[in-house]
This record gives structure tokens, sequence and C-alpha cells, in this order.
């Protein structure tokens, strides 16, 4: 499953399923803390070849060439490495995956559904008392396997079309927000008046994606136009192709609107007069453009990548 895949279906998991309580879950220095026995167990149930086993065990345990000093390693496994991603998945497959549909929803009163990519995932339950008790027992089955979660972004969160419409008896206008892959889920209301789901980008996520530019425009500011525009429209094509997801568009637009103001300011300090008007500069971007903000997946195609 693909971080859009997960995100349209944890979408269409809360918006057309039974559901009333997010266990967001974060994984304490996960990549860091795999357990090497544990790992090549998995491996070996799914790879009868020893010399791949014996082949992956040595890649687990190559260790890390720090300031030219060997650094063993007796666990984890490094982090963009050529197969962590793959590694890691198999490992939650089994830690996860199958304990949650063989054993967890088992034993519970309402609905319940596991959303994951990689070692980000979020539980989603009809009822708070499943929540609690799935809360307690992750803990522990994560222990088993030398993980643990980070309390300070471990959470239970009422939301939902119910949190909805309990909100004004707690006080609030609205359920909290949760966060996955970067984005910041809410409750709105399409133009009907029903429920949906809102998403957009986590602020964290757009200064980040501001300050790559920002850096990106100070180390080319002596190239040629053409250049610059080349490598600006290249990096923006990426920031729209993850984050361009329906309900997100105007923090597309900020991206954009700031990224014009960057290289306006950065052109100006190239200037010998330090400042030059924004005729120029928009007749610049007309020979120049800049790529404009789109939505990769609107609403419609949201759908197609639902994942159930």
């Amino acid at each position: 499953m693909g971080a859009h895949n997960a995100l349209a279906t944890l979408n269409e998991v809360i918006a057309g399923r039974k559901v009333g309580w997010v266990l967001e879950a974060d994984l304490k220095n996960f990549f860091g803390s795999l357990d090497h026995k544990w790992m090549l167990r998995f491996v070996e149930h799914r790879v009868g070849d020893p010399r791949v086993i014996s082949l992956i065990r040595r890649w687990l345990k190559a260790g890390v060439l720090e300031d030219g000093e060997l650094h063993t390693n007796e666990e984890g496994t490094p982090q963009g490495g050529s197969i962590s991603v793959l590694l890691s998945n198999l490992y939650l497959h089994y830690v996860l995956d199958l304990w949650f549909d063989r054993v967890v929803k088992t034993h519970l009163q309402g609905e319940a559904y596991m959303i994951r990519y990689i070692d980000d995932f979020v539980i989603c339950f009809q009822y708070r008392s499943d929540a609690l008790h799935v809360q307690e027992a992750l803990r522990r089955r994560l222990g088993k396997f030398g993980l643990a979660l980070e309390p300070t972004k471990t959470r239970l969160v009422e939301f939902g079309r119910f949190a909805q419409r309990h909100a004004p008896k707690r006080g609030r206008r609205r359920p909290e927000t949760i966060y996955f892959l970067g984005f910041t889920l809410y409750c709105t209301r399409n133009l009907k008046g029903n429920f949906k789901v809102g998403m957009r980008a986590e602020k964290s996520r757009i200064q980040r994606s501001l300050q790559r530019l920002s850096d990106l425009m100070r180390r080319m500011r002596h190239l040629p136009i053409g250049e610059q525009v080349i490598n600006l429209n290249r990096v923006l094509r990426g920031h729209y192709a993850y984050y361009g997801i329906a309900g997100n568009f105007r923090a597309l637009q900020r991206v954009h609107r700031a990224v014009e103001r960057y290289w306006y300011k950065m052109l100006c300090s190239r200037s010998r007069k330090s400042h030059f008007s924004w005729d120029v500069f928009h007749r610049i971007k007309a020979r120049f453009p800049l790529q404009r903000p789109r939505l990769v997946l609107p609403y419609g195609k949201l759908q197609s990548l639902v994942v159930l």
C-alpha cells in the first residue's frame, strides 16, 4: 500500500464506516529498534533459499562507517538502506497486520480498521472501550518484539461523523484533528451539508518544503534564470505530486506564492539597484514560468485508490 492508498483508505473508513475513535500511533526509533533474530525468523518464514537468508543476515550486521570508524550493528536496520523498507514492512506484517486481523478483531465489540504505511499507522474504532483495550494490548505486543510506542506522539482521538455530532456537548465547535503521513485530517461538511473528512498538509511539512526551496534558491542565485526555473520546477512538481490531494489546493497555492516571493527577492539581490519592478518580474515569469499548483488526486481519483 502506497502513501496515497493509505490516505484514501483512511478517508473512506472514517467517512463511510462506523468510526468514532482514532488511535494515532507512533513507533519510537522504529528502524533502529528492529530485532535481528525476529527479523530473520520472519524472513525464513517467507524465503526458503538459505543464500538469501545469509545475505540478509550479513547486510543487517554490516555496520555503519562514521568518521572513519566502523560501528557494528547489533539491532535495527539503516534508515534509507536499499532493502530497509522491504524488511520493515515484513517485520510489521507479522508484528501488527496478522495480529490485528486474526487476534484483535475477533475480540472487539464493534468495528475496527488499521491503516498502515511502513511504520506509520492509525487504528479506527467504533467504540472507545475497544480502543482502550487495544491500546494496552498494542503496547504489550510491540514490547514482545523490541518495539515501543512514542508516548508524546501516541493519542486516542474522538473523530468522525459521530464525534462531530458530540462536539457541541463537549464544548467544542468541532472534533480534534488527527495527523497521518504529513496531512492534517479534520471533520467538515460538503456543499450538501453531509459529513466529510478534510485533508490539508501539515504546517510543519509546508515550512520544511519552503525551507528546502529557500536553501535551493540561495545556492543557485548566480545561475542563469532558465536553469533556476528548471531546478525550482523540479522541486515544485515533487511537492505537488505528493501533496496535490483533494482539499489541499489552497496549501499548494500558498507554497507557489511563497516561492514567487522568494524568487523575486533573490533576483532583486542580483540587480545592480537591488530592486526591480513587479512588471519586470512578471515578464520574466511569462518567459520562464513556474510550475502552477495542480491536484494529482482530485476526489474522483482518490476513491479509486481505496484498499480494503
